[in-house]
């Protein structure tokens, strides 16, 4: 996520904070680079035009000129600057009103929203909500039998729409059926069109007059950068929408949809999808989402993330074999699990301030589709191969990987890859986080 806006950024970061003192000229050149760092990441020109602006003003003024750390103030600059671009504050999920209550999700076809719709579900459940999948796209051939098996996938109910019924009539219905049923919110999973579709989004407009959705969200595909902003201004002027929810973002190694949109358009972004799976929707954060484009991390996302599958208990007993370096491989297979259900491993690493630049992690080869096969090696051992990974030479590594069906070459990375971290823990240990040298701050 925003790979390429974050080293060209840090890169241009990297040319200010060598500078003692700043001259007008130095931060002149230094924002240049910023500017096309943030043009080539499909930044509406406007926004890029108004941001540079901006911050120069700032960046010349006595904060920065006078500080001891001139290079360092200017990231402080862009960092608060960008956070403000983006919205400044989380945007609330809008859940109010008589129950049943509607959330209504448009958009493009191909954009996500089906999918969306499922982890939508889910995460309003986990706030104690009882939701109701709403198949409405009664045009795209077999989008209710999708829904239908999604919702079966995450145990909530699904309304039983039919392909020849008028979609305004099935939200309508499914009011009805989702009281009967128990449930308290409707997702509603519109058709895809075309905004210049007029007869379609005329069903919009009825669908949201009918139903009057306490939230009306536009699922936009991240990777289409600037088209999506334009998107969500045809949307919003027919349906004054209260959000947008960004999907496909773990592809978007640019960023310009989700810097843009709140800017262009007024509305905010409430969430991105960053994942396949149905628990991989995040609300969205403009001041973690600004730290992570500027590479100093997102610490509160990667605690909630833990939080939310980890055992206060069983936390509490690695810390401490954190900290007498007691940490056997199979902790290290119940912390592989651990992450599989925290998401991406590569994007959690990036969420950790400094953790990109630790020449350790860098080298760490673990693939987010290996896992299995990490586990199935590690369950191959024996306890105490387990617990002395040192006793583990040629023929064991043979049995081990005939064992897990797996090659002595994989075996060999595992192996490789457990050592480092045994290394990067014990410098941890030994001198805080100086013991893994410079480049672990942000600044």
């Amino acid at each position: 996520m925003f790979d390429n806006l974050s080293n060209k950024l840090g890169t241009a970061f990297k040319k200010l904070k060598g500078h003692g003192k700043l001259s007008e000229k130095n931060i002149t050149e230094g924002l240049r680079e910023v500017r096309m760092a943030l043009l080539e990441a499909d930044v509406h020109y406007k926004v890029v035009k108004r941001f540079i602006a901006d911050i120069k003003e700032r960046a010349l003024g006595q904060e920065v000129m006078t500080s001891l750390t001139p290079g360092q103030q200017v990231v402080k600059i862009v960092n608060e600057t960008l956070t403000t671009l983006m919205g400044g504050h989380h945007q609330e999920l809008v859940l109010s009103g008589t129950r049943p209550m509607s959330i209504m999700l448009v958009g493009l076809q191909g954009s996500g929203k089906t999918t969306t719709a499922g982890k939508l579900a889910v995460y309003i459940r986990e706030k104690g909500y009882h939701p109701y999948l709403v198949p409405a796209d009664v045009y795209r051939p077999a989008a209710i039998d999708q829904l239908t098996t999604l919702g079966a996938q995450i145990n909530v109910p699904v309304h039983p729409s039919m392909a020849d019924m008028d979609p305004v009539d099935i939200c309508r219905e499914a009011r009805g059926a989702a009281t009967k049923a128990g449930c308290d919110t409707l997702i509603l999973d519109t058709a895809g069109r075309l905004h210049i579709d007029e007869a379609l989004m005329a069903e919009l407009r009825r669908i949201k007059t009918e139903v009057k959705p306490s939230d009306t969200l536009l699922v936009a595909d991240a990777m289409t950068g600037q088209d999506a902003v334009n998107i969500a201004e045809s949307f919003d002027g027919v349906l004054d929408l209260g959000g947008v929810v960004l999907s496909k973002m773990d592809g978007d190694a640019r960023g310009g949809a989700a810097i843009s949109i709140k800017s262009v358009t007024g509305k905010p972004i409430k969430f991105i999808g960053v994942g396949e799976k149905l628990n991989e929707l995040e609300p969205f954060y403009p001041e973690r989402m600004s730290s992570r484009i500027l590479g100093m991390g997102d610490v509160l996302t990667v605690i909630e993330k833990a939080q939310a599958v980890m055992d206060e208990k069983q936390a509490l007993e690695l810390e401490k074999k954190l900290r007498k370096s007691q940490f056997t491989l199979e902790d290290f297979r119940d912390q592989m699990v651990q992450i599989r259900k925290m998401g991406s491993f590569s994007d959690l690493v990036g969420m950790i301030p400094g953790m990109n630049k630790v020449k350790q992690l860098k080298n760490l080869e673990v693939d987010d589709n290996e896992f299995v096969r990490i586990e199935a090696m590690i369950n191959s051992m024996t306890p105490q191969e387990r617990r002395v990974h040192t006793i583990i030479n040629g023929s064991r590594r043979k049995r081990i990987a005939k064992g897990s069906g797996t090659r002595v070459q994989d075996v060999n990375k595992l192996l490789k890859n457990y050592a480092q971290i045994l290394k990067m823990m014990k410098k941890i240990n030994k001198g805080g986080m100086r013991g893994l040298g410079r480049g672990m701050l942000p600044f």
